[in-house]
């Protein structure tokens, strides 16, 4: 396999730092890019160990022209970029009403205008030389908003509109440089300790729960598979994607009833636990918060409906073959029998 030279925003956990560790298995050049030097440093050793070579780079996505510069800085030193993987974001845990305008914005310009930014470094570099894969990683949210994260929900309904209408761009300048989705589920990541929350209590993905190697799995294989325009992970995403496609006043009441129980665990919220809006959990002197949160014990390894993403041809074939086969049953039952 040829050495690609990829970027990842926030790479310094969760996600990106899973994701990260993926890309440099196959001895890839990673960049990494976020605001937290702490794990920076961590993503960056991790990358070594899995064969990659790393490139941590301080940078905010909210700031065009300090994403620009460090693509400037990535091709210098690593060589052109192949694969430009958007994740960094932020968030508020909290109602709308409870949410202050400035603190809305600051989501909105990390969340949203850090994918159009990084969107904007790569395709300027790539689409002269006419290729290259650029890789959204988007939610469930994307399609279906739910409660006490209005910030976090407009901004993965943005990225989705941004990117159709770019997609369609492409697509009619016949270029080859591919721009795709994945649509994840609830993953176990350290956002629901250093997000910023005004919870009474302590804030949890909505189960199921999946590991962030799940998800990394996803960007990594619809970053070799960029034709595909978007990948669904997780029988959650799935089912609420078809759900709020047949019946979305329902999933409205449905929500509206379980939606603040479902993300708050029993225990009290630590009015002490950092918040990543403004300022990094991981900056110098904090912890390196790795990739997992803390709730390994109920999250998933895997996912069936990913490999099914992986795999439609494969899926198709087989259901093609298994309506064939009832197809025929059902005939020959039909068939009169000979008399004797």
């Amino acid at each position: 396999m040829t050495t690609r030279v990829v970027v990842v925003t926030g790479a310094s956990g969760g996600i990106g730092r899973a994701t990260a560790r993926r890309f440099a298995a196959g001895g890839n050049k990673i960049a990494l890019l976020a605001r937290g030097e702490a794990g920076l440093d961590g993503a960056a050793r991790d990358v070594e160990r899995a064969g990659g070579t790393p490139l941590p780079i301080v940078v905010d996505t909210a700031d065009f022209a300090a994403v620009d510069a460090a693509a400037t800085r990535v091709e210098r030193e690593l060589g052109p970029i192949d694969v430009w993987v958007n994740n960094a974001f932020t968030s508020v845990f909290a109602p709308f009403t409870e949410i202050g305008i400035d603190d809305f914005a600051r989501v909105t310009r990390v969340s949203y205008l850090g994918y159009v930014h990084g969107t904007k470094a790569a395709l300027t570099r790539m689409l002269p030389r006419d290729r290259g894969a650029i890789v959204q990683v988007g939610s469930a949210l994307a399609y279906r908003g739910i409660p006490l994260q209005t910030a976090y929900c407009g901004a993965k309904h943005a990225i989705q509109g941004f990117t159709e209408a770019l997609r369609c761009e492409l697509l009619h300048d016949g270029s080859r440089v591919r721009v795709t989705m994945v649509q994840l589920p609830a993953v176990n990541t350290p956002q629901f300790g250093w997000v910023l929350s005004r919870l009474p209590r302590r804030a949890q993905p909505v189960p199921p729960i999946y590991q962030p190697e799940v998800a990394a799995d996803a960007i990594v294989h619809a970053a070799d598979h960029p034709r595909r325009r978007e990948y669904w992970v997780g029988g959650s995403t799935v089912a609420t994607l078809l759900a709020n496609a047949v019946a979305p006043g329902v999933l409205d009441r449905y929500l509206a009833r379980t939606g603040y129980r479902s993300q708050q665990t029993p225990q009290p919220r630590d009015p002490r636990q950092p918040a990543n809006l403004w300022d990094p959990a991981d900056g110098p002197g904090e912890p390196d918060h790795g990739a997992h949160g803390d709730f390994d014990d109920r999250s998933h390894r895997r996912s069936v409906q990913l490999w099914a993403s992986q795999h439609h041809g494969l899926v198709a074939a087989a259901g093609a073959a298994l309506a064939g086969t009832a197809a025929l049953a059902l005939r020959a039952g039909r068939t009169p029998r000979t008399r004797r």
